[in-house]
């Protein structure tokens, strides 16, 4: 079967962290899972960063994926909206300077 967009999206994501060395996870949705929660979920020097991908940038989240990435933000964590290969680069160009931090 062949990936949506979106998946592929989330692979550049998820190469860009690993590449880093960056411990991170996919929550799960649905009926065991807490909706809006970003789709990856990463600890970067100590801080929690959540990482919202979609297909394209006409593609926007939803209300309640902008209000878990509100109060995340809030509680302290970084959140992040990757919707294009630029994004992917402009992702970790943040990352590797957000690595060097220490």
């Amino acid at each position: 079967m062949a990936d949506t967009p979106e998946a592929k999206m989330k692979k550049k994501v998820d190469k860009v962290l690993k590449e880093a060395g960056v411990w991170f996870f996919a929550p799960q949705s649905g009926i065991y899972g807490r909706s809006g929660i970003p789709d990856r979920i990463a600890c970067v020097n100590g801080h929690m960063v959540g990482i919202e991908v979609k297909a394209s940038p006409k593609h926007k989240p939803t209300a309640l994926q902008v209000k878990a990435m509100a109060d995340m933000t809030k509680a302290g964590a970084h959140c992040i909206l990757v919707d294009s290969d630029e994004g992917v680069a402009s992702f970790r160009t943040w990352l590797t300077w957000k690595l060097e931090q220490c």
